[in-house]
Order: C-alpha cells, then sequence, then structure tokens
C-alpha cells in the first residue's frame, strides 16, 4: 500500500479497496496475537517478556486499525 493514501482527503475506489484489505490482514493478525497472549497467560512457565512484546504489538495493531478505519469514514463539513 502506498504511504500516500494516508495524507489525502478523499479516496479512489482502489485506495478504500486497499484500506480494507489492509484492515482485514491487521484484524487477522490482531486475533492471532489475542490467541497467542491466551496460550501464554495460561502457562505459569511463561516468558514475560514475550508476553510483553506480543501485548505492544498488539496494542499498537488496534491503533494501526483505527487509523485505517477512520479513514474509511468520510470528512463531515464543519
Amino acid at each position: 500500500m502506498r504511504g500516500d493514501i494516508i495524507l489525502r482527503g478523499e479516496l479512489t475506489p482502489e485506495e478504500e479497496h486497499e484500506i480494507r484489505v489492509k484492515l482485514e490482514a491487521l484484524r487477522l493478525e490482531h486475533r492471532a496475537l489475542d490467541a497467542a497472549i491466551e496460550r501464554l497467560a495460561l502457562d505459569p512457565l511463561m516468558d514475560q517478556l514475550q508476553l510483553r512484546r506480543l501485548k505492544k504489538r498488539k496494542l499498537a495493531l488496534k491503533d494501526i486499525i483505527a487509523r485505517f478505519e477512520s479513514r474509511l469514514i468520510p470528512d463531515q463539513p464543519a
């Protein structure tokens, strides 16, 4: 995906499609991290550092997802 998509106002249909495809991939990764975190939390010998890194990545993904979702919402006139 091109970086200039985020900087422009109106989206072309192709750009909107790109964002939707990227969102689906990000959501899939977020769900996978959620499952991995759950599994690790059940292990009494879990690696705390790995768990923290996974949680940090999950939060970062949540922020990225929110930014892409906001791009799909049309601007409202002031």
